[in-house]
């Protein structure tokens, strides 16, 4: 390999770590509010740009990012003026969104879409993907207790002084570019596995709010490191493998779960 392979593949695996440690510590606030898995729905909702990006040949994160901001505007004015859950309207929001990607994704494309190829990232993109990732770390790390304090009763949170709807709004779009970095590595189809595997592990382990966050963000970024390493060794998509590997180590955890 020359020097410029190299410093690629660090790129790729620096960008991949990140992006990994991000998503779950932000996970480990949405396991505890469950919506862990509105990730998914929203990942689907990524499937537009990433058609444009694959079409028209530029970074899919870039693609997919105004159209999950799109999403969560749409979702968060639609809770303000009906009574449907978030989860039906997510539902709502991304099955639309996933008939539209499909109008103009083209069929050679699906894999990359659905699994993602963490392996496209040029340096420049994987520079900045490390930078995004470390501003949605310092401000969730600036966030977490009150989002803490409103996943326990948001009544508790206004009697404190806190702007829910502000905090929550900042969340959804905490979420939102997690989404859009992580559709990069994994793929529409498995974001949600990003937020939500990893706290589940730390959760099995950590005694306390600060090991289980902290924790489950050292999941996200072995999984991540792990997985690319066995798609440069093995060849298969690096999406699948980060998700294998965080599967895995939420197995190992399970023994110590029952210990607890």
């Amino acid at each position: 390999m020359d020097d410029r392979s190299v410093l690629a593949s660090v790129v790729i695996l620096a960008s991949g770590a990140f992006i990994g440690g991000a998503a779950a510590y932000l996970g480990s606030l949405m396991l505890g509010r469950r919506m862990a898995l509105v990730a998914g729905p929203l990942g689907h909702l990524t499937l537009p740009g990433v058609a444009l990006a694959l079409t028209f040949g530029f970074d899919m994160s870039l693609a997919a990012f105004p159209f999950v901001v799109l999403g969560v505007l749409v979702i968060w004015a639609l809770e303000a003026r009906t009574r449907l859950p978030m989860e039906s309207l997510t539902a709502l929001v991304f099955a639309t969104g996933v008939a539209i990607a499909f109008l103009f994704l083209p069929m050679e494309q699906a894999e990359t879409a659905l699994v993602g190829d963490i392996a496209r990232t040029s340096i420049r993109d994987g520079i900045v993907s490390v930078l995004v990732c470390i501003g949605v770390v310092v401000v969730v790390r600036w966030c977490y207790p009150k989002l803490v304090l409103i996943n326990i009763s948001e009544d508790l949170a206004l009697s404190e002084g806190i702007a829910v709807r502000r905090y929550n709004f900042i969340y959804l779009m905490l979420i939102a570019i997690v989404v859009a970095l992580g559709v990069k590595m994994v793929g529409g189809l498995l974001t949600a596995a990003l937020v939500a595997i990893p706290p589940a592990a730390a959760r099995n382990v950590g005694r306390n709010l600060h090991q289980y966050a902290w924790g489950a963000t050292a999941v996200g970024v072995v999984a991540a490191i792990v997985g690319i390493l066995l798609h440069f060794a093995l060849g298969y998509p690096a999406g699948p493998m980060v998700v294998a590997s965080s599967a895995v180590f939420f197995l190992m955890t399970l023994p110590l779960a029952r210990k607890a």
